[in-house]
């Protein structure tokens, strides 16, 4: 079975995903379906957080804010919204993420081809409901990416479009100058929190020694987090006698995304800031300890993952269920310094 683009005009709606990391690979869906029919148009539902994102995506045509908070119904608001996107004229739906509400509004705004996987028994909000198949499409952006072809479809590609966030000169320099930032040294930038839970957080104490080391050298080290790393950030910085710049909370998305542009070499956790950096195309080191590269890795040819492969790891937990966590603490630093040796 082959596809061909028609070259029509379609606009699309693609209802996006609620995570940082999620969002990134996303891109690549869009950068999809902009190959299988160029002329199409790509609007994005989607938190009003990920504005900076889509804002940075060539490939999306419009955000539309999302007016409900996570995990909120809100059914009234929906059919509102639904209604109001009817006049769009949109030809297709991709709803991502799998939850029931979340294929309500392309319902509400009949739009007549509404695909997603069926998720949470979505028989009827989708009419183009696909039952994922986890072995054949073992990574998320390769479920996402399958969303632009027909279901049942035989013959998807086996690598996916490399997400690639644009910025622009003006960007980082308004963002260096709100900070009071150069970049006369060699910048790293670390990423020690994550959103999900500390079994994906690499030691404090780890990173501290990262850091000692590129400011031995002469370079300087960026602390990037969300208000909620902060603590992790300050007790990092501590061990550095506050040598890093501690950007932690202290700046949006928007330009989080510019300063990180910025860097030559990320070390972070799997979390939403490590697919950032991939997407940026920064040298990067991903460490994984919870969490499986096999399913969300960084869409980067220059990332270097690490993990350990322990017996009791992948547990997708938040927290460590046998309280140690080996698959972390026994990921000593001196893997990661080895990787900067080699770059610098």
């Amino acid at each position: 079975m082959s596809i061909t683009s028609s070259h029509t005009n379609s606009n699309i709606l693609v209802v996006g995903p609620s995570w940082v990391g999620d969002m990134v690979m996303a891109q690549s869906l869009f950068m999809t379906l902009r190959e299988l029919n160029p002329d199409c148009s790509i609007d994005v539902l989607a938190p009003a957080w990920s504005r900076p994102l889509l804002e940075r995506m060539p490939e999306v045509s419009g955000a539309i804010d999302m007016p409900l908070g996570h995990g909120e119904f809100g059914l009234l608001k929906r059919f509102n919204l639904g209604k109001t996107l009817r006049d769009n004229n949109y030809s297709q739906a991709i709803v991502l993420p799998n939850s029931w509400k979340s294929a309500l509004v392309p319902f509400f705004a009949n739009i007549p081809k509404r695909t997603g996987n069926l998720g949470e028994m979505r028989y009827g909000l989708l009419n183009d409901a696909r039952k994922l198949d986890k072995q054949a499409l073992p990574m998320t952006v390769q479920r996402f990416c399958a969303h632009a072809y027909p279901a049942n479809y035989t013959d998807l590609p086996e690598t996916t479009p490399i997400p690639k966030l644009s910025v622009t000169d003006k960007g980082i320099a308004d963002a260096c100058a709100n900070h009071s930032l150069y970049s006369d040294a060699k910048i790293l930038v670390l990423c020690p929190g994550a959103e999900y839970g500390a079994a994906k957080r690499w030691p404090t104490t780890y990173y501290a020694k990262v850091a000692q080391y590129w400011l031995e050298q002469g370079g300087q080290v960026w602390l990037f987090g969300s208000q909620k790393d902060q603590t992790v950030t300050a007790e990092l910085n501590a061990h550095t006698k506050d040598r890093c710049v501690d950007l932690a909370g202290r700046t949006s998305l928007a330009e989080a995304i510019d300063l990180m542009s910025m860097a030559d070499f990320v070390v972070s956790n799997d979390s939403g800031l490590m697919h950032v950096a991939a997407s940026l195309q920064r040298p990067l080191v991903s460490l994984y300890g919870s969490s499986d590269p096999g399913f969300t890795p960084p869409l980067n040819k220059q990332a270097h993952i690490l993990r350990l492969g322990l017996d009791c790891s992948p547990c997708f937990k938040r927290e460590c269920p046998l309280g140690h966590l080996d698959c972390l603490n026994k990921l000593e630093p001196q893997r990661v310094l080895d990787i900067l040796e080699q770059a610098s």
